[in-house]
């Protein structure tokens, strides 16, 4: 893949410690990337790190703290590709009417640490580089309860797209998976397989996708020169269930 391969160039991955983008890390490093991820969690920068064994370089950093990104972005020089998959804010699952409004607006810190990131991060992108923001598909299929997942996600799409006008010729551009196998859902325990058996029954492809799958969805968009203020799906035909 001649002029898309990503064999030496720089990808920085915030949100890149755990799940769909350590997912992603690995995948562009493979690629021949030089990768740098970065997450606050220590527990997942300390897998991480164990994971790496070298093969990228992984960094402390707050998707909400300026300072700590711009560390990041500075060691690194001229990024090619930026990617942003933190949740970035906390998430009340319950119906709209029974939430207090702090609730949620703190599911928009989302929306604000991806903002960060973007501001923080386009100085030092080349001018042929791009932007890879995570969402997801409760942006467009919505269900009770998820209102906040639903209306951040649909800022978080519709804010890509004004991004690819105002800063083109980079390209920017969502990658919003569907319902995946992530530690997202460890809290159910020993129900963990059972319940995304449940929730995906309906699906056209009835399971539960991966961490990977969707992180080849982030290369698709970041080798494809082509794709600028586009959305991809990677959900298992959620959409249309």
């Amino acid at each position: 893949m001649t002029g898309n391969d990503l064999t030496g160039k720089k990808v920085v991955i915030i949100g890149g410690t755990a799940g769909i983008g350590l997912a992603a890390a690995q995948a562009a490093a493979a690629a021949g990337a030089q990768v740098w991820v970065a997450g606050r969690s220590q527990e997942h920068i300390d897998n991480a790190k164990a994971l790496a064994n070298g093969a990228f370089e992984v960094r402390q950093a707050d998707t909400h703290n300026e300072q700590e990104l711009e560390a990041i972005f500075k060691e690194v020089g001229t990024i090619d590709h930026l990617v942003s998959a933190a949740v970035g804010g906390e998430r009340t699952l319950k119906p709209f009417l029974e939430q207090t409004e702090d609730q949620f607006k703190a599911a928009f810190d989302k929306l604000w640490g991806y903002g960060k990131v973007v501001r923080t991060g386009a100085p030092y992108l080349a001018s042929d580089g791009a932007i890879t923001i995570v969402s997801g598909s409760p942006a467009r299929k919505v269900a009770i309860g998820q209102s906040p997942l639903s209306c951040v996600g649909a800022a978080v799409e519709n804010m890509s797209r004004c991004l690819a006008v105002e800063m083109a010729p980079i390209r920017v551009n969502v990658v919003s998976p569907g319902t995946v196998n992530t530690a997202m859902f460890d809290f159910m325990g020993e129900q963990k397989q059972a319940n995304l058996s449940a929730m995906t029954a309906n699906h056209l492809i009835k399971r539960a996708g991966t961490s990977e799958e969707v992180a080849a969805g982030i290369l698709f968009v970041m080798q494809n020169k082509f794709v600028t203020g586009t959305t991809v799906d990677v959900d298992g035909g959620r959409l249309l269930s």
